[in-house]
């Protein structure tokens, strides 16, 4: 298996400290894993690989690395412990061996306003003291320099209760680098009026045009009809300049609305609050249609999108500015820190050029530190977050990474590959759920789960090494050595999508036409321009259905079913079968148990201890009341259906008495994706990331567009699983849809009808079209790094 000894077999002479060189797993059930038992080597690189949803993830990060954390969190104290995240002991009889386990994984980082690359790495906050102490003007502390800070002024009398009490006068003061148009984010939004309301009619009449706003019974409307600051039956165009100041922009105040005390406040921050204080992608469709529809996000005018106050952008190191500092691309300021001399501050000036030395070391030099959190790709984040661990001294600590190479070219995957292998040389066990064969080539170790996905994963199929992988009969095995070959004949376009003088991000006025009807791939190194290009350029609209790399909200109560709306036409047939309402049929509304709430389970608080989860006695895990699982459609009660699996629910509404056409399309798609092994009512949190993104596309193939706009489909797909996703694009494209793919996989490069390359490098290096053409074309030219890389792809 590996040249790693046992515990307890240890050469004549070695300490016994030296033995304990295996991780020892037995016994692993965590959501789909059949009683999994392994041994892992430490101090070396440990490759999982398999299909999507075949229990990689569960394994590596549910078990080992949750472990891991949970049994650190224990060494302290209990008060401490009521501070931090409980966490479950993982389902597994024994984990022997582990290490302080560090967890790198694919989360984005957090899409609020005011986080940002620099705050993010702790960048910001260096150079804050820099600014501090070397800025001329002096303007203040670090508060000063940094625009998640707000200027604070107080004065007034404090009592001091010592000895005799006397009240003594006190001031406070504050300076904050905020800058107080934008509060720090760099945008003001400006809310178009004639989309809330039609100003023709009166309240009365229903003059708002907000989604649920209705004026016959809506509290909200009620609020302001009857709140005495307005007349109710007066057209809003004919109030007096006050009313409409009350309207608009009337403070918070308590009105009696029938009887019942309410709270009234201007539509305008009414609007603010409800619909522009929520994440956008987390809203129901025609919410996040309005939002669009309303608000226009325009670069703040004081601050020009700097965030800062006047004061901090005029204190200035040179002819710099903190706020010019944090707009360079990270590898022009590691070269201004560079050139900075100055011996009272040089600690800080170390650390700070390791820091952006290690930026440009891991191929994100292309960024500024000044660009929001949450615009980074999920492999960006992913890389953001290793920045704190290359220089770190720690050794013989487990590092535990979830796909690292997403979001890469294959020209950068050789300088991850490097990094892996310097952090396990440091002495370190690296643990690397992975999908990618040159990542895969560099493993000590290779554990291979499946054999398929689901209820049919979930076992170990092959441990061993590379070479040995290559020689098995697994999935992983068969297709390591896949590789797509070039079409012999393309699609002829039907059209052009023309894009002139694009210059988002770091475009450099690009024109292009990107065929329409053919299936385009757009590639380029990470921070080229690619998704400036698409997404700056093809907006989501009408007609074009985009997919990015955003993750899909659920908590457990959501599920395939709920998320992709297939539970609406389910609930309906089984409501008009029995002659019922829809809502008791489902598990958040009224058919839900009782005693667990829809929930199945019951959840135990135990304050620091983990908290525990028993299946509900009442429903027995089920979710719905008794009453409800008597009504029947097509011989099974809803929970009978809820327990299928896409393929045989596929089955069961395609024919029959239980023939529904609405749910058996939505069930196609998702069988279309490769989901069919996946059942109805599982939660959504229990998911891979591959899984998610699948039933993303699966949602989205029902959207009526005719451009479809995919942004890295392959993330997360087993190489077995991108011969599926292939087929499917074809299928989109022969429906006569236009298939627009932002992709680094060479597979998809060469099943491409046209490719468009953009380079040569990232940041100011790149945003030019390097190349457009075939992919025969492309690889024939060899003048680019992506030709260069397909060419030995498709070993030409």
């Amino acid at each position: 298996m590996s040249s790693a000894k046992r515990p307890g077999t240890r050469q004549p002479g070695s300490h016994v400290a030296d033995s304990h060189d295996l991780i020892r797993v037995h016994g692993a059930r965590e959501n789909n894993l059949k009683d999994v038992s392994i041994d892992i080597p430490k101090r070396r690189l440990t490759v999982f690989t398999g299909v999507s949803g075949s229990g990689k993830s569960s394994l590596v990060f549910n078990t080992i690395a949750a472990e891991s954390q949970r049994l650190i969190n224990e060494t302290y104290s209990a008060f401490v412990q009521g501070f931090m995240p409980t966490l479950a002991r993982p389902e597994v009889d024994v984990l022997d061996g582990l290490t302080t386990a560090i967890i790198v994984d694919q989360q984005r980082m957090g899409a609020d306003p005011r986080s940002t690359v620099g705050t993010a790495t702790d960048v910001n906050a260096m150079l804050r003291i820099l600014f501090s102490r070397l800025g001329e003007p002096h303007i203040g502390p670090p508060s000063a320099y940094s625009f998640n800070t707000a200027s604070v002024r107080a004065s007034g009398a404090i009592t001091v209760e010592r000895g005799s009490k006397k009240a003594v006068k006190a001031t406070f003061q504050r300076t904050g680098g905020m800058c107080t148009h934008c509060e720090g984010r760099g945008t003001v939004s400006d809310i178009d009026l004639t989309q809330l309301y039609d100003d023709s009619k009166s309240l009365a009449e229903g003059a708002f045009t907000i989604p649920g706003w209705k004026s016959d019974s809506q509290w909200t409307v009620q609020v302001y009809a009857q709140s005495g600051f307005v007349d109710p039956d007066k057209p809003i165009r004919d109030y007096t300049e006050q009313e409409l100041r009350d309207f608009l922009y009337g403070e918070p105040v308590k009105v009696k609305v029938n009887g019942v005390n309410l709270t009234y406040e201007g539509l305008i921050p009414k609007i603010q609050k409800s619909f522009l204080a929520k994440d956008k992608e987390a809203m129901q469709p025609h919410i996040r249609a309005f939002v669009e529809r309303a608000v226009t996000f325009t670069t703040c005018p004081e601050c020009e999108g700097t965030r800062l106050s006047e004061g901090a952008r005029s204190s200035k190191i040179g002819k710099i500015s903190i706020a010019d500092a944090c707009a360079m691309e990270i590898r022009d300021l590691a070269d201004w820190v560079r050139k900075l001399a100055e011996p009272s501050v040089a600690p800080l000036l170390t650390a700070l050029r390791d820091t952006l030395d290690s930026f440009v070391e891991i191929g994100l030099g292309y960024l500024s530190l000044d660009r929001p959190a949450g615009t980074l790709s999920g492999g960006e984040a992913q890389r953001v977050k290793m920045i704190r661990h290359l220089g770190s001294s720690l050794t013989d600590t487990t590092y535990v990474f979830d796909e690292p190479t997403v979001g890469l070219h294959p020209h950068d995957i050789q300088r991850m590959n490097d990094l892996l292998l310097r952090l396990r040389d440091k002495g370190n066990t690296v643990l690397v759920v992975e999908h990618k064969p040159e990542a895969i080539a560099i493993a000590d170790h290779v554990v291979d789960l499946g054999p398929g996905a689901g209820t049919a994963g979930g076992t170990v199929c092959f441990e061993g090494t590379v070479a040995q992988l290559r020689g098995s009969d697994t999935v992983t095995g068969r297709h390591l050595d896949d590789r797509a070959a070039l079409k012999e004949s393309v699609r002829k376009p039907t059209g052009a999508l023309e894009i002139r003088d694009a210059r988002t991000h770091n475009l450099q006025g690009v024109d292009v036409d990107v065929p329409l009807g053919v299936l385009c791939v757009v590639t380029g190194v990470a921070g080229s321009g690619k998704s400036s290009l698409i997404h700056g350029s093809v907006p989501a609209g009408a007609d074009v259905v985009s997919v990015d790399q955003s993750p899909i909200k659920g908590s457990r109560r959501s599920n395939p079913a709920t998320y992709t709306g297939l539970l609406d036409p389910i609930r309906k047939a089984f409501a008009k079968a029995n002659g019922v309402k829809p809502a008791l049929f489902s598990a958040n509304s009224e058919g839900a148990c009782p005693t667990c709430n829809g929930a199945g389970v019951i959840y135990t608080d135990l304050a620091m201890m983990a908290g525990v989860a028993t299946p509900c006695e009442d429903c027995e895990g089920k979710r719905f009341q008794p009453a409800v699982l008597e009504y029947r459609f097509g011989g099974r009660d809803i929970s009978e259906v809820l327990a299928m699996s896409v393929d045989r629910a596929e089955e069961f509404f395609g024919a029959g008495e239980a023939r529904t056409p609405a749910a058996h399309k939505i069930l196609q798609r998702l069988s279309d994706v490769g989901l069919g092994y996946l059942t109805l009512g599982q939660p959504l949190t229990t998911l891979s990331g591959g899984e998610r993104q699948r039933l993303k596309l699966a949602t989205h193939m029902g959207d009526k567009g005719g451009v479809y706009v995919l942004d890295e489909p392959t993330t997360g797909l087993h190489l077995a699983d991108v011969e599926q996703l292939l087929g499917l694009l074809d299928r989109l494209v022969d429906a006569g849809k236009s298939v627009i793919v932002i992709e680094h996989h060479q597979a998809v490069m060469a099943h491409a009808d046209w490719i468009i390359d953009l380079g040569p490098g990232a940041g100011h290096d790149g945003g030019r079209i390097v190349f457009e053409g075939t992919p025969a074309d492309l690889v024939a030219d060899r003048s680019t790094l992506t030709g260069e890389h397909l060419a030995a792809y498709v070993g030409a």
